[in-house]
């Protein structure tokens, strides 16, 4: 057996021998010692520049030791070839093993090739080919690799690790496999340390629950929280969200978005808006704010509704079916081509298809408003149906820019078809005030005015075509010449074109009523105040 512990190998003369003991930028160098061989051969006419090493072998350059079973060792070139059961340690932060080992000590880079592992108290790397570059404490693998740690496996075709840092970048053919998803994309880093997971490219996150695409954005795997950028989606069955930002809790299942947010419904046919979205998927239900819009397109002609605020709640009732329950609170203004509406608050629930607006509701359809102190809709299949406006009812018909229809009563209920009033009763203290006119032609002829208890007002191509008057009290006929101005309008009346929604984004603009022409106070039910609670982290 031999025991060498002298530098260069055998003997000192290789430091004699070595004409420049430093390297280029003037640094001494430090060379690879000999530790120990069982055997040690050199025969000049099979290799004059290498020793040649059998039987547990052992080296150490600096903090740096080697172990194989055999190696050549060019003491010139300050450099080795090993063979077989191949180790290296680096105190206890590195260890590397392999098939075969080239190790230039001048460079200070080590060339691993065959079943290499590369392994610190955070990580496990296995590939078949691994250069580690000591200078920068920097281990690359040039064709298929994996990272293992105790949370996830990652694996690509190139991939580098940082032994200081402890980050990792991937490149082509990315995957990530955790026990809850997997991550598929181009590029990715990772940091074994924090466990955070950095996307750069196109990226696909899929789970048994929901799949995420990004190109930019950071994935805290240990903590199950993913931050993302630049238009990133979320999708849950039909339920896709899309915003400039992302973030995602996946242990508590919720998401928020911001900016430009689009939350879609494919199976509902719904859109919600706004630069701020929040969404539960244990409970399925969303609110949005700042510029939120609700959209319901399932008619083909689109309903869009804006409020300060926009809740959306999901339960399922006594039967096991799903219900929904739509909340906007302040500033309340809806758009569809056949229907317009303001109010303060509003709430729809699918389990009767109703729509409850409250605090000086108006609703617009075509030359026809109504407005009381509560409003009802009814729809069917995203339809109106009927509506039920209750206490300071008022319908009005704009016939030009001086004569309105006009019909005030405690209630009014109106019913609807294809979009458009059919007829409305009223009931309680109603007043008229009803323009007559030659039957085919616009002319107006006179004004009637009445008092009665009930009535009924039937309409014909968005005009009042007759009405039916029951208990009737008192009426007068004016021929239009002689209509007194004072009788033209009701105590009630008001027609606020000037407030009314003109398009989906003047939905986002509020207009409210003069503070002379808002309703009387009288006792109300209260508004249902927002509640965010169960929504919310």
């Amino acid at each position: 057996m031999l025991l060498v512990a002298l530098p260069l190998g055998l003997h000192a003369q290789g430091i004699e021998d070595d004409e420049n003991p430093f390297d280029a930028s003037g640094k001494k160098k430090d060379y690879v010692y000999l530790l120990h061989a069982d055997e040690t051969r050199f025969n000049k006419n099979i290799n004059a520049y290498a020793k040649v090493l059998v039987g547990n072998v052992s080296f150490r350059h600096d903090s740096l030791y080697m172990y194989c079973d055999s190696a050549l060792f060019y003491e010139a070139s300050n450099s080795i070839d090993a063979y077989g059961n191949i180790r290296m340690n680096q105190g206890d932060t590195l260890f590397l093993s392999g098939e075969h080992l080239m190790y230039d000590g001048n460079a200070m880079l080590a060339k691993v090739r065959e079943n290499v592992r590369m392994e610190d108290p955070r990580m496990v790397l296995t590939t078949d080919s691994l250069n580690y570059d000591r200078t920068i404490n920097l281990g690359y693998y040039l064709d298929w690799g994996m990272l293992q740690d105790s949370v996830n496996t990652l694996t690509s075709v190139w991939g580098e690790y940082d032994t200081k840092t402890k980050d990792a970048v991937f490149n082509y053919e990315v995957t990530l496999t955790n026990k809850n998803y997997v991550l598929t994309g181009d590029t990715l880093g990772y940091n074994t340390n924090s466990r955070i997971a950095t996307i750069s490219g196109p990226t696909n996150i899929v789970s048994d629950e929901n799949r995420i695409y990004s190109e930019r954005g950071y994935y805290n795997t240990g903590k199950n929280h993913v931050m993302l950028f630049d238009r990133s989606t979320w999708t849950n069955g039909d339920q896709r969200l899309v915003g400039d930002s992302l973030f995602y809790d996946r242990d508590k299942q919720y998401g928020e978005a911001f900016t430009n947010v689009v939350l879609d419904d494919y199976k509902d046919k719904t859109r919600l808006t706004g630069d701020y979205v929040f969404y539960d998927e244990v409970t399925d239900s969303a609110f949005a704010t700042k510029r939120a819009i609700a959209t319901e397109y399932s008619r083909g002609d689109s309903l869009f509704l804006h409020g300060d605020t926009l809740k959306m709640v999901t339960y399922n009732n006594d039967t096991d079916s799903v219900v929904r329950i739509l909340r906007a609170y302040r500033h309340v203004r809806t758009y569809r081509s056949d229907m317009q509406a303001v109010c303060d608050s509003l709430i729809f629930n699918t389990k009767d298809s109703c729509i409850t607006m409250f605090y000086d509701p108006i609703i617009w359809n075509g030359a026809q408003q109504v407005l009381g102190e509560k409003i009802y809709i009814y729809l069917n299949d995203s339809t109106i149906k009927w509506a039920h406006i209750e206490n300071q009812a008022l319908l009005v018909e704009k016939l030009d820019t001086t004569h309105y229809n006009q019909i005030s009563g405690r209630d009014i209920k109106a019913y609807f078809k294809d979009g458009e009033i059919e007829h409305a009763d009223v009931t309680g203290n109603v007043q008229v005030i009803y323009y007559y006119r030659e039957e085919g032609d616009s002319l107006l002829l006179g004004m009637n005015t009445t008092e009665a208890s009930m009535l009924t007002a039937y309409m014909s191509e968005r005009t009042v075509d007759k009405l039916l008057i029951t208990k009737k009290s008192n009426g007068i006929f004016y021929p239009l010449s002689q209509a007194p101005p004072e009788k033209m309008k009701l105590a009630s009346f008001g027609w606020f074109a000037h407030i009314r929604p003109l398009s989906k984004e003047d939905t986002l603009i509020w207009r409210g009523k003069k503070e002379e022409t808002k309703l009387r106070t009288t006792k109300r039910n209260a508004v249902p105040l927002p509640s965010l609670k169960g929504l919310q982290p």
